[in-house]
């Protein structure tokens, strides 16, 4: 748009005087007004979709994650896993665990899966130097592992060890003649499987999310297989990521 111009003729007796009043174009102050409506719009639109994510619970990663799962499907195995994998955004190396709807709480036994599940169990065997350790607060161990003879003994540790779950007990095995052997079990790689107090449910690591897909499929057919027809649904995940369905049939 070209200026404008407002022409006002005063008349005298000796001259005509012409006054040029001009305009500045509007278009620049109409775009930019345009583009500022727009960013301010966008950044409302951000805003609004970070405090939903945060009223959910869930973080923008976990609900763009989700968004690639099909919560209506039964995966096969290897496709539940292969997709949980990519899912996966931990900085850091995940964990991926199975989790196991059973028929009822109570549900309890033991599986040694077939490839390493994470990090090397250290399994302890009770000693009267053990004791001293454990009385001192010094309990470096992941499991432990008693003959019936030091029961008597352990008792006393009891609010200790039971709610890290280090009690032995004839449940898990851990409590048995043979210690040794019961140690080399566990450090093979031999997991005690037992149900949440309240739920019906079991939580178990069978991998990484380094791990190759073929071991975790290996690991979860086991853990499956130990728990027979217990099973009524399962689903796996990464550390952070959401959960993926797996179809039980192709597992038993």
């Amino acid at each position: 748009m070209g200026a404008k111009k407002n022409v006002d003729m005063t008349a005298t007796t000796d001259t005509v005087k012409i006054v040029t009043t001009v305009e500045e174009p509007v278009e620049a102050d109409a775009k930019a007004a345009t583009d500022a409506a727009t960013e301010t719009a966008e950044a409302e639109q951000t805003t609004s979709t970070k405090k939903k994510a945060a009223k959910s619970g869930r973080s923008l990663k976990y609900r763009a994650a989700r968004a690639r799962v099909d919560r209506t499907k039964l995966y096969a195995p290897r496709e539940a896993l292969e997709l949980v994998k990519s899912l996966s955004y931990s900085s850091f190396e995940g964990t991926i665990t199975a989790d196991v709807v059973v028929k009822e709480v109570g549900v309890a036994g033991s599986v040694t899966l077939p490839h390493a599940a994470g990090k090397t169990k250290k399994v302890a065997i009770v000693t009267d130097e053990l004791l001293k350790d454990i009385e001192a607060g010094n309990i470096d161990f992941d499991a432990l592992v008693s003959s019936p003879e030091f029961m008597p003994k352990l008792a006393k540790f009891a609010r200790v060890l039971g709610p890290k779950g280090l009690m032995p007990s004839p449940k898990t095995g851990t409590l048995t003649p043979n210690p040794e052997a019961k140690k080399k079990e566990l450090e093979a790689g031999q997991m005690t499987l037992r149900t949440d107090k309240k739920q019906p449910l079991l939580h178990v690591t069978i991998g990484r999310s380094s791990s190759p897909t073929e071991q975790l499929v290996e690991n979860l057919e086991a853990l499956v297989k130990a728990l027979g027809s217990n099973v009524r649904k399962v689903a796996v995940s990464a550390t952070m990521s959401p959960g993926v369905r797996v179809d039980v049939s192709r597992l038993v």
